[in-house]
């Protein structure tokens, strides 16, 4: 369901995108507005949700509640309710919970499944009661294009009926409508739509200024695709960037589904197989294309050896290679590359280690014992710093780096061993860290950089390779050409360049059984049991 909590504030400095849209209500600016935002979002415990109930609420639970909210926003995470996190808890937001059951750990995806989905892929749908202000016709065609936001991506079918019974029914309504949740006039609560184990329902407030295509208002097309995530099992994603997230920024009209919607999505309904031949909902993948003099001449052509990958918080992805960075479009590099690291971020010296981005959309650049954090392409604060400093338990001289999307933690590879990362815990790194990077199973010792692209998969490089890794099945994919394949063909768009090895050279592919309790904890990291085969089934 879709609510807001705030006045418009000024230019966010963070774009947050969702499917809610802007009205007026009041700010959160105390301590007991903050107890009832975070007891609505499933932080707290419902009891904590009247202040004025007596349950008395301690430091720990209250420390820790703030901590979770921040890390799932991307804010510093403090333990305090600063300015940045009052700030953030007024703004036109969802009203699904963030966390759906109190109780329930953090989530160990980045996208999250409510835990109930559709048993079958044919899905049927009614506009049961139209909006009073906008034609019918417009309204089917923006409604059938929210649906197909989902099937662009999966086998889902939508087929609209005017009579019998129907899976997902929609009506506009005011006020009290039925179901013990009533609208509350424009501004407030603009939608609310139900999981499928609760009958998948989407009900919108017909106060609300519903509009199609237009800066103004409350654009239909964009909630409705929020909405229908719901009532397809998707619950919010912490990636600003993804349609489910909870957060709004306002008419988007250049819509594109993230990676992290359709990873959900796919989780719950297997990948497109209806359209074999690759078309708009196949899902994306690196494709060479004819290349052009400027790419042929590019140097990664005769020399694909990298430093590091990484993408920003625009979903741009670059390689940086000495004191020299390439922009990689999906399948080649951009035109006017290589630029100087130098000119691209001010202050960075070459020959980076490792890099990421993280959730709170800031860079973090490795190199030798120290580390540098930039916002965009400017340097956050004073900097560098020891690695010993801002990353306890990390090593210095780093291979790579990566936030894995399995469960949002970074992750740092230095010869045969990686470390994982966790700000929320302390001390960050634990007791049974490093282990042996053969618990990622296919993947070579002393990686040169590691990378969750923009299609969903983990990426590792190494000299003039590159490895496809499964989150899902913690192995390095098997395809056909088979991996490691050549990076200068694959993402580098290089002319003369095969598109295959003819051997795997000196890798080997280990077989789970000879790490069964490393490989556990990974899946445990993930919320998956390792002893059962995935499937659709079994989540």
């Amino acid at each position: 369901m879709l609510r807001n909590h705030a006045h418009w504030i000024r230019a966010l400095a963070i774009v947050l995108v969702g499917a809610c849209a802007a009205g007026t209500a009041s700010p959160v600016s105390t301590t007991p507005q903050a107890e009832l935002y975070l007891s609505q979002f499933g932080y707290l415990s419902p009891k904590y949700r009247n202040p004025t109930s007596g349950n008395l609420l301690d430091q720990d639970t209250w420390e820790k509640a703030i901590m979770e909210f921040q890390s799932f926003a991307g804010l510093n995470v403090t333990g305090e309710l600063d300015g940045e996190t009052m700030q953030l808890m007024s703004l036109p937001r969802c009203g699904v919970k963030d966390k759906v059951g109190f109780g329930s750990d953090t989530r160990s995806k980045r996208y999250a499944l409510q835990g109930s989905r559709w048993k079958v892929k044919d899905l049927t749908y009614r506009i049961s009661k139209y909006p009073r202000r906008l034609e019918r016709t417009a309204v089917d065609k923006e409604i059938a294009k929210a649906f197909g936001v989902w099937s662009e991506y999966t086998d889902l079918r939508f087929t609209p009926k005017k009579t019998g019974a129907v899976h997902i029914d929609i009506r506009f309504e005011e006020n009290e409508h039925g179901d013990g949740d009533p609208f509350d006039g424009p501004g407030g609560t603009l939608a609310h739509a139900y999981f499928p184990v609760y009958g998948g329902d989407a009900h919108f407030d017909d106060a609300e200024q519903w509009t199609i295509d237009k800066p103004r208002g409350t654009n239909l097309f964009q909630v409705a695709a929020h909405e229908f995530g719901h009532s397809l099992g998707l619950s919010h994603s912490d990636v600003r960037s993804a349609l489910m997230a909870p957060f709004y920024r306002g008419y988007d009209p250049v819509f594109r589904l993230d990676s992290d919607d359709i990873q959900g999505i796919q989780t719950l309904y297997g990948t497109k197989t209806r359209n074999p031949g690759g078309g708009a909902g196949a899902t994306p993948t690196r494709t060479p294309r004819p290349k052009t003099p400027t790419e042929m001449d590019s140097e990664l052509c005769t020399s694909p050896k990298i430093d590091a990958i990484f993408n920003t918080a625009d979903g741009s992805t670059y390689a940086f290679k000495g004191d020299k960075y390439y922009k990689l479009t999906e399948n080649a590099v951009a035109e006017g590359y290589p630029k100087k690291i130098s000119d691209g971020w001010p202050g960075l010296p070459g020959n980076i280690d490792a890099a990421f981005t993280y959730k709170n959309g800031k860079t973090y650049f490795f190199q030798g014992t120290k580390y540098w954090r930039y916002q965009g392409r400017t340097i956050d604060g004073d900097y560098p710093k020891e690695i010993s400093e801002g990353f306890t338990g990390v090593p210095d001289h780093l291979d790579a780096a990566m936030v894995w999307g399995g469960n949002g933690k970074i992750y740092f590879y230095k010869g045969s061993k990686f470390w994982r990362f966790d700000p929320l815990k302390r001390p960050p790194v634990k007791s049974t860290y490093p282990k042996p990077i053969s618990n990622w199973e296919g993947v070579p010792n002393s990686v040169d950089a590691a990378l969750q692209y923009t299609n969903g998969y983990t990426y590792f490089f190494k000299d003039d390779k590159y490895y496809r890794f499964n989150d899902r099945t913690f192995t390095v994919d098997q395809s056909d050409p088979p991996f490691p394949r050549p990076t200068a063909h694959w993402w580098y768009g290089c002319k003369n360049t095969p598109s295959t090895f003819n051997t795997l050279g000196n890798v080997r592919l280990q077989k789970s059984d000879e790490h069964p309790y490393d490989i556990g904890d990974l899946a445990q990291d993930a919320g998956i049991d390792e002893h059962q085969p995935f499937s659709r089934n079994s989540l």
